[in-house]
């Protein structure tokens, strides 16, 4: 009986084991991520009065939820079907009573849909009382396109109805819910419509089969009336209203034979109660307006603040040209197409049948035909020339662009006067706050050497907005970084500028500048750029709103400055520096604000430098302004942003994330202390086998700078025991030690929560660069970081790899011809021939890669001719012969940032000398992958790559012997989920 009993404690507890081995987290695999749910955080909502919370819940290949709180009841949780969306579309009322949202077909229907190409699938719209479950309280509209509550009224919520295709009416039904009583009413071709800001008032535009009843209509949602502000046989267009929505301005668009273009009219509405319409049209203005121009339908018109101008785009017309006239078959024709001459015609243009003839025929006459189909006299090239600002490339890239461009014009409307405010010598035009002054700016003078060398300069302009009157405001005018752009004051008369490593002010009336901190004991040029351009600024955090102040950032503490010099700058922060606090960045959390008011407490995004911390900082104020001293409200060992607050509330929401837990929403009051978790991102989460920590590398490069990398721990880490290792690098990025990576097939196959989950570790080093050494700057500094980091006992240093893309791809490239440390190593699009590079084209933008290479990220100073000996030795193919890395390659024939030449030439090189080396491609790909399918494929065989060189598992065939072309189909099928 003992025995007996001894034998079921034994069976009990080998149950038991099996029962918690199958409920323990496991490793997460390429399989379980098309399923994996979590939060869109572009999505998350908050009611205006901060009791309630929205978000959706998405997954790459399964439908989504949306996730509706109450925030004082965590319990309160709904959850709502909203089929397959990346991109959940959400919105509270303004009055905090309702909230709507798409659904959209489910994942099946989709696919399904897609296979048997049906007609196109149409979303629906739920609206919902929040507090109610009265089935009355919640209403479905079907085939809905986009919806909206009506402002801050919210009394009527709108929905425009799918169009069904039939006809030859642009416009949509526009179906007008009336939420306090329940009734609807519909209004038919609607083009577009727009609330002003009360929500009060109504625009839309109809347009018509035939352009019948085309116009422009107000609608008074408080009386439900409907005024006809403008009809015409025309096309209404670019509702505009102004911030306060006390006026609105709209285009309205006039087919013209003659002209490519439509002509454009202007309509400007105001005094809503009665509304007065200004219709400006400038064929009838014979004396203010070029009859060479019309006004264009790119810009959106606006009204000034004070409603006495109209702003809006102007462009060239251009005469149409003579179509041809259309060839028809008749029976002479199909007649003379079956004689013997036609017979003959028809073979040798390989056209088989008179079906085949009348096709051909339509093709050219629908202009569908390619040009080398056409009979034409005109070649088919371009014109590339030395003196061209532009290469062809980049003109080709802006073509649409260009022919899309408008100038900014002003009409007077009690003048009844038009004034053109720019032309071709002046490209860029900002109209500044107030609308008294405009600031126009121009590079074409020094495009080309710009786009030779990548450093920029401009010449700038004021405009005076009541006589359109220009006047140079700097010439020649440097511009290492954005930071140095002029920025305007709330009041539009004061501008803040950087040159020569100090920001300037200048009052644009008087014409003063003054030096805002060469008399301050700090720089506020970025010590830490290490690009090739001169004296780049730390950023401004912007003006006060009552235009007497801008804030200034050091690079550690946050700077208190007058414009007008009467009081001395404080600084606000104090302790950045000191404690080697970074504060970053203000949380900007009135949508509507004008300028940062100093009367309000100031919250700033707070971060470690060397703890890699980061928090919430808060600058509190009085009637006086704000106080000296920041207080670190929120400082986590973890990663700390964006800061959001409840519209009319003092409630206010962040996120907190750590590497191996997902990114949660966390609610508090205005002190920000004792936050709850309020979301449950990621639920799955607790299933799977996460990284057991992260730590901090401390290392010295071999030039002497101090830095730092990241070392990620592998999921249940046991300490004393070694792990294989992937490095991972991009210039500096220890400052994710923080960040979550959400498990998904990236552009790159690179995701270090998947690597973690799976028993590798990883680690991070940050690089920075020695101007003439990009390639060394990486020895110097990722080699260090990894010695430092097989010090802490977590790292196999027998199983090393490496991985990088584009940048980091060139210094994988690089890495492998200098050090044999590495057991293998992946690179993506991988820059390999810095000489060859140089003269190549960035077929992203269309721009040389030249000025990339000496003021960016190539930090080279001067052409390879000025420099050969430095590019030639940071160009990985000039070292080739020193491989011994097995090297998987991703390199894509349509890559327009890094040419697929540069993965050939490396791959060639290596292949001649018979090193191992694998060039994965994927036909049509650019710089990263971006079919699901191949981002697939390529996250799977970079894993089953490390999994072999570095864990010993065996290789699959693709890597071992390769595959013939013949066989790669079969080999792709296999290898599907």
């Amino acid at each position: 009986m003992k025995r007996l009993f001894t034998f079921f404690w034994l069976f009990c507890l080998i149950c038991n084991l099996a029962i918690a081995q199958d409920e323990a987290a496991k490793p997460m695999t390429w399989k379980d991520i098309p399923t994996w749910k979590y939060m869109n955080s572009s999505s998350f909502k908050i009611s205006p009065d901060g009791q309630w919370v929205a978000y959706g819940m998405i997954a790459l290949e399964a439908d989504g939820e949306v996730i509706l709180q109450k925030v004082s009841e965590p319990d309160s949780t709904k959850t709502f079907k909203i089929g397959f969306t990346n991109f959940p579309s959400i919105e509270f009322s303004e009055d905090s009573k309702w909230i709507a949202f798409k659904e959209h077909p489910t994942f099946k229907e989709k696919e399904a849909n897609k296979k048997s190409k049906g007609k196109p699938l149409h979303d629906k719209v739920t609206l919902i009382k929040l507090g109610s479950d009265d089935k009355d309280d919640k209403k479905t509209f079907e085939n809905v396109s986009n919806f909206s509550f009506n402002g801050k009224a919210a009394t009527h919520f709108v929905v425009n109805l799918t169009k069904d295709g039939s006809g030859d009416a642009k416009g949509s039904d526009l179906l007008i819910y009336h939420l306090n009583t329940d009734k609807a009413q519909n209004i038919g071709n609607v083009a577009e419509f727009s609330f002003n800001k009360s929500g009060n008032y109504l625009a839309y535009t109809v347009e018509a089969a035939n352009q019948s009843g085309n116009g422009i209509y107000l609608m008074n949602l408080t009386n439900n009336s409907t005024s006809v502000l403008d009809s015409d046989k025309a096309t209404y267009k670019s509702i505009n209203w102004t911030e306060k929505g006390d006026a609105f301005a709209a285009l309205k668009m006039v087919k013209d034979k003659k002209y490519k273009q439509d002509q454009g009219k202007l309509v400007g509405v105001k005094n809503l109660t009665s509304p007065q319409v200004t219709v400006y049209d400038p064929i009838k203005d014979s004396v203010g307006f070029s009859k060479e121009y019309t006004i264009s339908p790119n810009r959106r018109p606006v009204w000034s603040e004070d409603l006495t101008r109209l702003f809006y785009g102007i462009h060239p017309l251009v005469l149409a040209k003579k179509e041809d006239e259309k060839k028809e078959l008749d029976k002479d024709s199909v007649a003379l197409a079956e004689s013997e001459a036609m017979k003959k015609i028809m073979a040798d243009t390989s056209l088989n049948s008179i079906a085949d003839l009348k096709k051909a025929l339509s093709k050219l006459d629908s202009g569908k035909v390619s040009p080398k189909d056409k009979d034409t006299d005109k070649p088919d090239m371009t014109i590339w020339h030395w003196n061209d600002s532009r290469l062809q490339s980049r003109q080709q890239i802006l073509e649409n662009q260009d022919k899309n461009y408008s100038f900014y014009a002003m009409y007077d409307v009690a003048a009844g006067k038009h004034t053109q405010l720019q032309d071709s010598t002046m490209r860029d035009l900002n109209i500044l706050d107030k609308e008294k002054y405009a600031i126009g700016s121009d590079n074409q003078a020094y495009e080309l050497q710009s786009n030779l060398d990548g450093q920029n300069y401009r010449d700038f302009y004021i405009i005076d907005l009541k006589t359109g009157e220009k006047k140079d405001l700097f010439s020649n005018f440097y511009l290492p970084g954005y930071s140095s752009y002029p920025r305007s004051s709330p009041d539009g008369t004061k501008l803040i500028y950087g040159y020569d490593g100090d920001y300037y002010s200048y009052d644009i009336a008087s014409g003063e500048e003054m030096n805002l901190t060469a008399s301050l004991p700090v720089t506020f040029v970025n010590v830490d750029d290490d690009h090739n351009v001169k004296k780049p600024l730390q950023g401004a955090l912007g003006w006060s709103s009552d235009s007497q102040y801008v804030l200034l950032n050091d690079g550690w503490d946050i700077w208190q400055v007058t414009v007008s010099g009467k009081a001395k700058a404080i600084n606000l922060t104090q302790n950045g520096r000191s404690e080697k606090i970074k504060y970053q960045y203000r949380f900007a959390l009135d949508r509507d604000e004008k300028g940062i008011n100093l009367s309000k407490p100031l919250y700033l995004r707070a971060y470690g430098e060397w703890t890699k911390k980061s928090g919430i900082a808060v600058i509190n104020s009085s009637k006086k302004g704000l106080e000296a001293g920041a207080k670190l409200v929120v400082w986590e060992d973890a990663g700390i942003g964006s800061l959001k607050k409840a519209e009319n509330a003092e409630v206010y929401f962040f996120t907190q994330e750590k590497f191996n837990e997902p990114d949660q929403i966390y609610v508090a009051d205005a002190t920000l202390s004792s936050p709850t978790k309020i979301t449950n991102n990621a639920p799955d989460a607790g299933k799977y086998a996460w990284s057991s920590g992260t730590r901090l590398v401390d290392y010295v490069s071999d030039k002497g700078d101090t830095l730092q990398g990241a070392l990620f721990l592998p999921a249940n880490y046991v300490d004393g025991d070694k792990y294989p290792t992937v490095v991972y690098y991009y210039e500096k990025l220890s400052q994710t030690r923080h960040s979550w990576t959400n498990p998904g097939y990236s552009g790159t196959g690179w995701n270090p929560n998947v690597y973690t989950s799976n028993g590798f570790a990883v680690f991070i080093p940050d690089i920075v660069y020695t101007m003439d050494d990009p390639g060394m700057s990486a020895v110097w500094c990722v080699i260090p970081g990894v010695k430092a980091a097989i010090e802490t006992g977590v790292i196999d240093e027998d199983n090393i790899g490496i991985h990088g893309h584009s940048w980091g791809g060139y210094q994988t490239s690089f890495l492998i011809t200098q050090t044999d440390m590495f057991k293998a190593a992946a690179a993506g699009a991988p820059l390999t021939n810095m000489i060859s590079m140089y003269d190549l084209i960035y077929w992203n933008s269309g721009g040389g890669n030249m000025s990339i290479f000496e003021a960016s990220q190539g930090r080279f100073t001067g052409g390879p001719w000025e420099n050969w000996a430095a590019y030639e030795r940071n160009s990985p193919v000039y070292h080739v012969k020193n491989v011994t890395t097995p090297l998987l390659m991703l390199h894509n024939d349509k890559d327009g940032a890094v040419d697929f030449t540069q993965g050939i030439e490396y791959y060639s090189a290596l292949r001649r000398l018979k090193k191992p080396v694998i060039l994965v491609q994927y036909k049509g790909e650019n710089h990263g992958l971006g079919k699901l399918e191949n981002r697939k494929d390529y996250s799977v065989r970079m894993m089953e790559f490390f999994d072999h060189h570095l864990k010993g598992a065996e290789a699959p065939d693709w890597m071992s012997k390769g595959i013939d072309k013949i066989d790669l189909e079969e080999h792709l099928e296999k290898r599907a989920f």
